[in-house]
């Protein structure tokens, strides 16, 4: 599934594609996504792109009258291309821009989305969001703030979107080894020197990840059809039973909130 920094990613190819061009159409394939493709998206002509952004994981392409709302889901993808490419089976949007390429959506399980808002950043989806790691607002205090007589699991806790955005499951598990927490700690019982280390580390390990141009698993490859390669530097995801690359102890797995996981038993506590 495309985390915050396979997004970031597609965010920063797109970009100079579609800034200051026209979306000139949108050819719509298969409306019946996650949400059915509004008609305001179906009926663009000539719409000035003002500037591509992302909140969480949407990409927000925001125009003259308006705002699409470009979410991947857990298999979509984005590409540029010559106009004239043939789609695919999976391929089920084209944004038709001026400069005579095209913005390709391809989504083999269907549940990503393609939506408008009226308002910029006012759609609902929006509304209820944590900060951005990666931005002003985030950092241990916020974390301890929200986290006081919390009894959930640390790893929920910052996988929830109302505590902080985009931490999904893998940069999750990355950080709380960077950080030295055990996943499974209650997050109302740890210290704020340690929630300071953990927004530290979480900002780092998002920060390498973009960098890396995400990491590929599956279904993610970038804008431009290349795979993110921050896979190489993971030190626990997907590493159950292998021995941890600081302490050499064997990895363990556990659940959390139906999601696998894996930690040291040594390195975290």
């Amino acid at each position: 599934m495309p985390e915050l920094p396979e997004v970031e990613t597609t965010r920063r190819g797109i970009t100079p594609y579609l800034q200051g061009e026209s979306i000139r159409q949108v050819l719509v394939r298969q409306p019946k996504l996650r949400w059915p493709i509004p008609a305001e998206v179906m009926a663009l002509r000539d719409a000035p792109v003002l500037a591509v952004r992302r909140r969480a994981k949407f990409l927000l392409v925001d125009m003259v009258g308006g705002q699409l709302l470009i979410h991947l889901g857990m298999s979509g993808s984005l590409r540029v291309l010559p106009n004239e490419t043939a789609p695919g089976k999976h391929d089920h949007v084209d944004l038709l821009l001026s400069s005579g390429k095209l913005l390709r959506y391809n989504d083999p399980r269907r549940f990503g989305a393609v939506l408008w808002s009226e308002q910029p950043d006012s759609h609902p989806l929006l509304a209820h969001l944590g900060p951005e790691p990666l931005e002003q607002g985030f950092d241990g205090e916020w974390l301890a703030q929200r986290a006081a007589g919390r009894k959930q699991a640390v790893k929920t806790f910052i996988m929830d979107n109302k505590t902080v955005v985009g931490v999904g499951n893998i940069y999750a598990q990355e950080s709380l080894f960077m950080a030295g927490i055990h996943p499974s700690r209650q997050a109302g019982r740890i210290s704020r020197s340690r929630y300071d280390r953990l927004a530290q580390s979480i900002q780092q390990v998002l920060s390498q990840a973009i960098v890396a141009g995400g990491t590929t698993l599956k279904d993610f490859s970038r804008v431009d059809g290349q795979p993110g390669y921050f896979a190489q530097e993971l030190m626990v995801y997907g590493r159950a039973g292998e021995n941890c690359l600081v302490c050499a102890t064997k990895l363990r797995a556990a659940r959390h909130g139906q999601r696998s996981t894996c930690y040291c038993p040594e390195c975290q506590r």
